[in-house]
């Protein structure tokens, strides 16, 4: 009785050697098999950009107003880990897939047929999202990827995508931003109005106690009567003008006297004309920082600022990115030499189990 045929590696020598014309037959038009469709494979090329995303609150008119001058003007660079994965999200989503089909007629591109069948819809949008790709990297930024067998698409396509999550990612807080900017609006306005009411009551006050300049005209008014009481005096020792000086003195000093700036009238709305002066005061530096404030946040929400750093913007490739051809062929060529091992082993393994059957006992 023969002992049956060793499959080892040892042993497969001799089997591979018995067939070798046939292994080698299988090798060859798989060779030739796979140059051929290698050959007839286009050339895909694919286009990177490269950004780090920003924290939102850097753009938003409460973080540019903070009264921290150098929390206002410091705009942060290093991304959270929120912010990777909202702008990953972003651009995972379905919408700036439709979005970017859309803008660039990938139907057309891929052949599809017209949108609007769920078959086709579907074809399109698997196709796109086999191309695209998008990873956070090493060193804390974003590379977006698209490839397309057009290089300068694949680049367009790319340099869109990231313009499209700029975007998506501002008006995530633009609705915010627009009330804080209306806020400030409010604010501006509601100062502005009593600035000029408390302006109009302190000029109606200065007109009705004739008070124009505390330290100067109290000053004045301490001068005059001093004087004018003197001269009163030497008048009613020496004779002279007395009551042409008590009219004057009464004058200085009442109300009634006649002279619209005088000491009682001055006593009597120093404290309204001081309260009005110092709220006007108070009332006018607030309202310039107001007007500042909702300057600057009107320019934060015009201006758009970009919520992402682009570090490099996607170019048309200059080599391939796939086919692999070399090896793509000699892959084909190891597995076909593998498989046709299997069959001559099994070969082999048949035609010993029908020899021992026809063996007599």
């Amino acid at each position: 009785m023969s002992s049956a045929p060793s499959f080892s590696l040892v042993g497969l020598g001799p089997i591979i050697n018995r067939w070798k014309y046939f292994v080698g037959g299988a090798v060859a038009l798989a060779a030739l098999v796979s140059v051929v469709v290698a050959l007839l494979l286009p050339n895909v090329y694919r286009s990177t950009a490269v950004f780090i995303p920003t924290n939102p609150q850097t753009a938003d008119p409460d973080r540019l107003l903070e009264d921290n001058a150098l929390a206002r003007g410091k705009l942060e660079l290093g991304s959270r880990a929120e912010d990777l994965d909202r702008v990953i999200t972003i651009a995972e989503s379905q919408p700036v897939a439709e979005l970017i089909i859309k803008k660039f007629d990938l139907y057309k591109h891929y052949e599809a047929g017209a949108p609007g069948d769920d078959a086709t819809d579907n074809f399109v949008l698997s196709e796109f999202g086999s191309n695209f790709s998008i990873v956070h990297n090493e060193r804390d930024a974003i590379e977006l990827s698209f490839a397309d067998e057009d290089k300068n698409l694949a680049a367009a396509v790319a340099n869109a995508m990231v313009q499209v999550i700029d975007s998506v990612n501002q008006q995530l807080t633009l609705e915010n931003r627009r009330t804080v900017l209306d806020l400030y609006r409010q604010r501006y306005e509601y100062l502005a109005t009593s600035f000029e009411r408390s302006r109009r009551e302190l000029v109606g006050a200065r007109r009705r106690y004739g008070i124009y300049g505390f330290e100067m005209q109290g000053r004045y008014m301490a001068k005059q009567v001093i004087e004018t009481e003197a001269a009163l005096r030497r008048a009613e020792t020496s004779g002279g003008d007395v009551a042409g000086y008590r009219r004057a003195l009464r004058g200085l000093t009442q109300a009634d006297g006649g002279n619209l700036i005088n000491v009682e009238s001055y006593v009597q709305g120093f404290d309204s004309v001081s309260m009005f002066s110092n709220r006007v005061s108070d009332l006018g530096t607030r309202l310039i920082a107001a007007r500042s404030a909702f300057e600057t946040a009107e320019l934060s929400i015009k201006g758009r600022i970009s919520s992402l750093y682009l570090v490099q913007k996607a170019y048309p490739a200059t080599r391939k990115f796939k086919p692999v051809r070399t090896l793509l062929v000699l892959g084909s060529m190891l597995v076909t030499f593998a498989l046709s091992v299997v069959v001559v082993a099994l070969l082999e393994l048949y035609r010993h189990n029908r020899a021992r059957v026809g063996q007599p006992v």
